[in-house]
């Protein structure tokens, strides 16, 4: 009886649920710009990354005829007659010379030559005859449409979706035959790219946490006036362009530029330093401008540690460095990986400031992105090391929150 006496009647209930429904429904509407905004601008383009990654629509568009006629083909004699019949057929088809020309410029990365090979039959055309009439012709062109490696590589890529693209950002092929394999030695450059990435990436997450972590204990110590005029100081360079930031260091790394001068003046070296165009100058620069990235995780969770904490443990007897290192630093873990993550995440896809600073060995993963892209237009592999990138932050992400997790279960 007192249980009901307290239910609220049925209509009232129907009120509450209809006003919760619209609370909500005006939530999500409010919302919903935002959403539409992440769409269009972060996860359609993702999508349409991975998608190009493994999209392969050169040979399949441009020789359909073709890739029918080598169905059959055992891939290691050359093919018959009718395959050169189709190719002409095919060629002949295309539109202009653009077409050929991304068609050339496809099967060359399988098989170098293939772009001359290529463009030189599709500006012999027309050539016409049987199909025997038309290989001769071929052969009378370039003796190299006998090798079966040309044709190997339109069969191979007959198909509009791959994973060459993805394999070879890992230093993997397919053969002749469809079969996974490692490169050749000589031609495994992607794994030591990535290599070469996550090292800097490290060095620069470890240095700029060396710096920071003292400059933001420091800050979260300052009566709260002095502590925002400081960090103002900190986010100045967020409101300068990071190319003047990277021509700056030139102007300060260079043989005759301020750093050698001062020390040079203060008689610590006797000849400048190389400083600039190799891995030191990159380093430097990229510790100065992501620097801030690390500080302000590191400050507001510090500014949250309340300081009893130490004090109490001083005063039961534990020696200051002690008390420090045993009670305030475990307290600033979730501010070192958050910045540590941070910092690491924006390392690995640089790529202004090692093209001007660094050598031809200091350049990371994103250069070779840029330079697919804008430079030999080949969005396939471009897309596919984006999509390394993309997975590799992720992983680092999800280490994150497993730690994160783990940390929080055991305190």
């Amino acid at each position: 009886m007192q249980a009901s006496a307290i239910q609220p009647p049925g209509d009232l209930r129907a009120a509450l649920s209809r006003a919760e429904s619209r609370r909500k429904w005006r939530a999500f509407s409010l919302t919903l710009p935002l959403l539409v905004f992440l769409l269009l601008t972060l996860l359609v383009p993702i999508a349409a990354l991975l998608m190009r990654a493994v999209e392969n629509p050169e040979v399949a568009k441009a020789l359909p005829t073709t890739v029918e006629a080598l169905a059959g083909w055992d891939r290691t004699s050359q093919p018959q007659a009718a395959a050169y019949a189709a190719l002409v057929q095919d060629l002949s088809h295309l539109p202009d010379t653009a077409d050929a020309g991304a068609l050339a410029r496809r099967l060359n990365t399988e098989a170098p030559g293939a772009r001359s090979l290529i463009m030189g039959a599709y500006k012999a055309l027309p050539i016409e005859g049987d199909a025997e009439s038309v290989r001769q012709q071929l052969l009378d062109k370039d003796a190299r449409w006998a090798e079966p490696e040309f044709w190997q590589a339109i069969a191979k890529n007959g198909s509009r979706w791959t994973p060459d693209y993805l394999l070879a950002s890992v230093d993997l092929k397919r053969d002749a035959n469809g079969h996974i394999e490692r490169m050749p030695e000589e031609q495994r450059a992607y794994s030591g790219i990535l290599v070469r990435t996550f090292q800097i990436s490290f060095i620069v997450t470890l240095l700029c946490l060396v710096l920071a972590y003292p400059l933001a204990y420091w800050l979260s110590t300052l009566p709260e006036r002095k502590a925002n005029v400081l960090m103002i100081l900190v986010l100045v360079p967020f409101w300068t362009s990071i190319l003047v930031r990277v021509a700056a260091w030139i102007v300060l790394l260079q043989s005759e530029g301020l750093v050698n001068g001062a020390l040079l003046g203060i008689g610590v070296i006797s000849e400048p330093l190389a400083l600039l165009f190799n891995r030191t100058g990159v380093i430097i620069s990229m510790v100065h401008i992501l620097l801030p990235f690390m500080i302000l995780p590191l400050y507001s969770v510090m500014k949250s540690v309340p300081p009893t904490y130490v004090r109490a443990a001083v005063s039961l007897g534990s020696a200051p460095l002690a008390a420090f290192v045993r009670v305030y630093v475990p307290q600033t873990f979730p501010g070192v990986g958050a910045g540590a993550l941070l910092v690491f995440i924006l390392a690995i896809g640089y790529y202004i400031t090692p093209a001007l600073l660094g050598g031809a060995d200091d350049q990371m993963l994103s250069y070779y992105i840029a330079r697919y892209t804008n430079v030999e237009v080949n969005w396939g592999m471009a897309c596919a090391l984006g999509a390394l990138l993309l997975a590799t932050t992720l992983v680092l992400y999800g280490v994150y929150r497993r730690i994160g997790k783990s940390d929080l279960a055991l305190a």
